[in-house]
């Protein structure tokens, strides 16, 4: 099958209009029942994590940090299935995910202090204020074996499939095109698929594995991974937020409610670099970044509201909040200190370790050796 004969899901066009797919049948009587409090919803959480992620980008250009993946383009696939998931629903990122992390709960400049070198993981997963949401993954590819082994452990506890929607709990892991190219990623299909966990495999497809382009990796539409193992899979449109939001919240309820693992690929395209430290000017052409540029979910979205009679007020009073957290962000990103000498040793393992005890008294007998020496 090639991707043109693929089934895209998708309910509005590139210009903002409603037209949705012959794929989104299924999925209109929960697009058409969303209210304008929760549309204008979704379009605030894309313009405010774009001013943030865009002021991250300037701090890092600036030497506040050592480094920062953009996300901007993503923004539909991101708060689409964000905010599909439910209070009690595990999230497992990757490390680009800054729109789902904010919309549960974690604070961006949590995501700051792991990027500026100053916190080994940022924030704690077990906080309930951060939703249920695991640290960010460098280590590409492992958080998805973490999150199949995680819904294995709900179906071994009876905590998912009880007929209890209230309570039965789901997990949705992330992960990109190129990560879908390794080993883990498959092997964890495999277990998901096996045990019939109620996980959910988000893949962000942006064409881009830094600088190898989706095509190289695989001749066939990355969603036929998924779909070997047994795992009902949907390709999505990842720049239309509402189709985002459709196809993950019935996969979210699919997989609670005991059915197994569901598995969604959202087309979508990566405009800024893989990380600061990446030129995409070196291995991709102006066309295509253009082509791309025209279907910005950002944009794509303001027009449809617009076409609602959405007022003038309201694209004001969500810029003026872009921008106040953007400020916000420079101002505490800034005022971040750099983290004491012990700060290496703290959260390296959940529980006090004798080998990490020794180590950390050996750098401070150290340190202390200098002290009053020999200049």
């Amino acid at each position: 099958m090639t991707t043109s004969e693929t089934p895209l899901v998708s309910v509005l066009d590139e210009t903002g209009r409603y037209a949705p797919s012959a794929a989104a049948e299924r999925y209109l009587p929960l697009i058409e029942a969303i209210g304008d409090a929760e549309l204008e919803q979704f379009y605030r959480d894309m313009v405010v994590i774009r001013a943030i992620d865009t002021q991250a980008t300037n701090l890092q250009r600036q030497g506040q940090l050592a480094l920062w993946p953009p996300s901007r383009g993503q923004e539909a696939a991101q708060v689409g299935s964000g905010r599909a998931a439910r209070a009690q629903d595990t999230i497992f990122p990757s490390y680009r995910e800054h729109a789902v992390t904010r919309i549960r709960g974690v604070d961006p400049v949590d995501i700051i202090k792991l990027m500026r070198g100053v916190s080994h993981g940022g924030w704690d997963p077990t906080d309930p204020k951060n939703g249920n949401t695991r640290l960010y993954t460098l280590v590409l590819g492992s958080q998805v074996l973490h999150a199949a082994g995680y819904g294995m452990g709900l179906v071994f506890d009876g905590r998912t499939g009880t007929g209890d929607a209230d309570r039965d709990e789901a997990v949705i892991v992330y992960y990109g095109d190129g990560a879908s190219s390794q080993g883990d990623v498959h092997e964890a299909m495999v277990f998901a698929a096996s045990y019939q966990a109620p996980t959910v495999f988000f893949l962000q497809n942006n064409h881009w594995a830094i600088s190898v382009p989706v095509s190289t990796q695989s001749r066939v539409p990355l969603v036929q991974r998924s779909a070997g193992y047994g795992i009902p899979s949907v390709r999505v449109d990842g720049n239309d937020v509402l189709a985002s939001y459709a196809v993950s919240r019935v996969a979210l309820d699919e997989a609670r409610a005991g059915k197994g693992p569901q598995a969604i690929e959202a087309v979508t395209y990566r405009l800024g670099a893989h990380t600061t430290s990446d030129d995409p000017t070196k291995y991709r052409g102006s066309e295509e970044e253009q082509y791309w540029a025209g279907r910005d979910p950002i944009v794509r979205m303001r027009a449809f509201l617009e076409g609602r009679g959405a007022s003038a007020q309201l694209f004001a009073d969500v810029e003026a909040e872009a921008a106040d957290a953007a400020e916000d962000l420079r101002a505490r990103t800034v005022e971040l200190g750099p983290p004491s000498a012990d700060k290496i040793f703290d959260h390296v393992y959940s529980e006090p370790h004798p080998l990490i005890d020794q180590q950390k008294a050996w750098r401070a007998q150290y340190e202390a050796s200098f002290e009053g020496g020999a200049q």
